[in-house]
């Protein structure tokens, strides 16, 4: 089953195309964010689909149904914006109420729903405080309980948790998760950070210049990235030719070094490749370091690679130490080289 589906979308400003033709389904009952960079489209896709944009061309669908032309106020949606919005002058109760006043919800079904709400994202204790009295992750909290509290068929998560702090966005990550699987609740979370995206995914949509670069599970898109853009967006580093013409990437992480550049070294992998190399730079962080070499590849181009190692078993390297570089077969992911 589809909660909403995007059928040859498009939205066109003067010149600028933001979103180019998409053709997307979101399922029913899972989390699916919009990935990407600033001026990818995600955000202007969320605002289509939340009837505060109508669509240049295409047609939205929400559970089946024609909401192309629909107000937001009839799609019944909940929406959770990046700046919470809640009511200053209101209390955490009230303001989690709005939306069944609006509807006009009685009054003991209201404050029903309203408490239930409250102890899903665990505020019933401040259902009397005002906005101001609470934290950053409160206030993120009573505004996603105002936006199930109306028992939408979608909620949709505008970049929900970029004015948290680190700690915060990660305890709120976990938050949320823990919400939409309790609530079954189809979710569209629009962000441009990959680690928020494949923790919190059960589908991950990639954009880039208004057009889907990739689509799939966390587990189906980060082992094997489409095409440039995608692996650079998820954090894939090197990048070079096997001289037969394919593009090949690996993580960092999966990257090997010995010191000795004119020798394969003990451990090194039997299948995969290897280049000797210059140590330009060494970066230590603690639990791992960060070694970038520069050599030639098996096309004969010159690339950069950069490994990630443990810090206990990393070899002694400075910049200008000859190394080989050995990239596993197993973790060598072939790539096109364009995005659509």
């Amino acid at each position: 089953m589809t909660a909403a589906q995007f059928v040859g979308v498009s939205q066109v400003f003067g010149d600028f195309t933001a979103v180019d033709a998409i053709d997307l389904s979101i399922p029913e009952g899972k989390l699916t964010t919009l990935l990407g960079p600033s001026g990818c489209g995600k955000t202007t896709s969320l605002r289509m689909l939340a009837g505060y944009l109508a669509p240049t061309s295409g047609q939205i669908l929400i559970s089946g149904r024609d909401a192309t032309r629909t107000p937001p106020e009839k799609r019944n949606l909940g929406m959770v914006f990046q700046s919470y919005a809640l009511f200053p002058h209101m209390s955490v109760a009230e303001n989690v109420a709005y939306g069944l006043k609006v509807r006009r919800v009685g009054g003991a079904e209201r404050k029903r729903r309203v408490m239930e709400s409250l102890e899903l994202v665990g505020l019933a204790h401040l259902a009397d405080s005002k906005p101001k009295k609470l934290s950053g992750g409160q206030q993120q909290r009573v505004a996603l309980a105002r936006a199930i509290t109306i028992g939408p068929e979608l909620l949709l998560l505008d970049e929900p948790l970029s004015n948290l702090d680190a700690r915060l966005r990660i305890q709120m990550r976990a938050e949320i998760r823990r919400i939409q699987a309790e609530t079954q609740l189809s979710v569209v979370l629009v962000t441009h950070d990959q680690d928020e995206a494949l923790e919190m995914s059960d589908e991950m949509v990639l954009m880039k210049d208004g057009r889907i670069q990739q689509h799939g599970s966390p587990h189906e898109v980060f082992p094997a990235p489409a095409n440039r853009f995608v692996a650079e967006f998820l954090g894939y580093e090197n990048f070079l030719h096997d001289g037969g013409g394919r593009l090949l990437t690996i993580r960092p992480e999966h990257v090997g070094l010995t010191a000795d550049a004119e020798a394969a070294g003990a451990g090194a992998p039997s299948a995969g490749v290897q280049i000797a190399g210059t140590v330009r730079d060494v970066a230590y962080r603690g639990v791992d370091v960060l070694v970038s070499v520069e050599g030639d590849d098996p096309a004969g181009d010159r690339v950069a690679v950069t490994a990630d190692l443990r810090a206990g078993s990393a070899p002694d390297l400075s910049p200008g130490d000859p190394v080989r570089v050995h990239l596993p077969e197993s973790q060598l992911v072939e790539i096109d080289s364009d995005a659509a």
